[in-house]
């Protein structure tokens, strides 16, 4: 079984070219999260270890989320991708709702 076979079955999809699609929308994710993240950190001028830690969950996390759903919009695999956040989001949710005994 291919690399390709393993992620259509593990996301669910039909053919391969959805895969490198999906790749393809996460690559641009990511690099523009990055070079966009630069920017902001040095215009804001962050350089203490709480405040990066603070910026990139308040800010970036959330960036990277909305930009995911764009590119994949774009890239046509919007459906994926909102079903993607939603189980993310949920298992987010879980990690914070569990009780300690």
């Amino acid at each position: 079984m291919t690399w390709i076979e393993k992620l259509k079955s593990r996301w669910g999809v039909s053919a391969g070219w959805q895969v490198l699609v999906i790749l393809l929308v996460f690559t641009c994710t990511g690099f523009t999260v990055m070079y966009t993240k630069r920017w902001m950190a040095q215009w804001l001028t962050i350089e203490s270890t709480w405040a990066t830690w603070m910026f990139n969950i308040l800010i970036i996390l959330p960036f990277y989320q909305v930009i995911l759903l764009m590119y994949g919009w774009i890239f046509g695999q919007f459906k994926f991708f909102w079903n993607f956040e939603q189980k993310m989001f949920r298992r987010l949710m879980n990690g914070f709702s569990r009780k300690k005994s």
